[in-house]
């Protein structure tokens, strides 16, 4: 038949990873891992990085390729950055999704609470996206993508550290954005509303509440999964957004007025 004779065409992806040297922190669970499995299957090199080597190595055994990479590291510790970043290489996409939850009322807030939250999910990015910069570890055109929340935009009881964590971040990026557009570098951060993770669940525990029944109110009908903030994050790491910077992209289901 005439079509078997007709030469292998390679086909055309836009959003491909290959070449690409990506970061992604927080990869040992929920979304950081989704992003870094489904990063490796783009075809980058990935550097995972987290506090948990264990969990990491969980992560790593479901990624594709043989060059990915685990570097673990406590990013809520200065010095600890520093040695990150002195053993990378030069990236071509970072993935800031490092972070954690804690639920507590404002009038209950110390000032351990404070740090707890705050180290994490908003000084470590900072600093690691500082000494990543100092150090020249970023490729012109290369991409950086905060994962944020939209817990900035829509409250929920007991959940403002976490929110004003999220929000400080969200503006953060978008001045970051303006002084490395020179270099061509592209600085954007995707807000999920709910997506089932380990905190999710944990905070569902907490809170005594059935997030499989509020789920539903959800125009989709359901929470997002690890994977749909992957999918949205391996655009914004591909050159098939080289003429996006300084955006904060809501994925939501529909839900953008619900968190819970």
């Amino acid at each position: 038949m005439a079509f078997l004779n007709v030469p292998h065409i390679d086909m055309y992806n836009p959003f491909t990873l290959e070449g690409k040297t990506i970061l992604v922190t927080g990869a040992s669970s929920g979304i950081g891992r989704s992003i870094a499995i489904e990063c490796s299957r783009m075809g980058a090199k990935v550097i995972i990085t987290a506090r948990n080597r264990e969990r990491l190595s969980e992560t790593l055994e479901q990624m594709e390729g043989s060059d990915n990479v685990v570097i673990s590291a406590d990013l809520s510790k200065e010095e600890e950055i520093i040695r990150l970043v002195s053993e990378l290489p030069v990236l071509n996409g970072i993935v800031h999704n490092a972070g954690v939850s804690n639920r507590v009322i404002s009038k209950a807030i110390k000032e351990s609470d404070i740090d707890y939250v705050m180290k994490p999910n908003l000084y470590g990015p900072i600093l690691l996206q500082r000494h990543i910069m100092k150090q020249k570890k970023i490729a012109k055109e290369g991409s950086v993508v905060f994962i944020a929340s939209r817990a900035s935009f829509s409250p929920s009881v007991g959940n403002g550290l976490y929110a004003a964590t999220k929000g400080a971040l969200i503006a953060y990026a978008k001045v970051l954005g303006l002084e490395v557009a020179p270099q061509k570098i592209r600085v954007n951060s995707i807000c999920p509303a709910m997506v089932w993770t380990e905190l999710v669940e944990k905070d569902a525990s907490m809170m005594g509440v059935n997030y499989n029944e509020i789920q539903i109110e959800y125009p989709l009908k359901r929470y997002g999964k690890p994977e749909d903030v992957a999918y949205l994050s391996i655009y914004l790491l591909s050159n098939a957004s080289s003429w996006m910077t300084g955006s904060c992209i809501d994925i939501t289901g529909g839900g953008e007025g619900i968190l819970v």
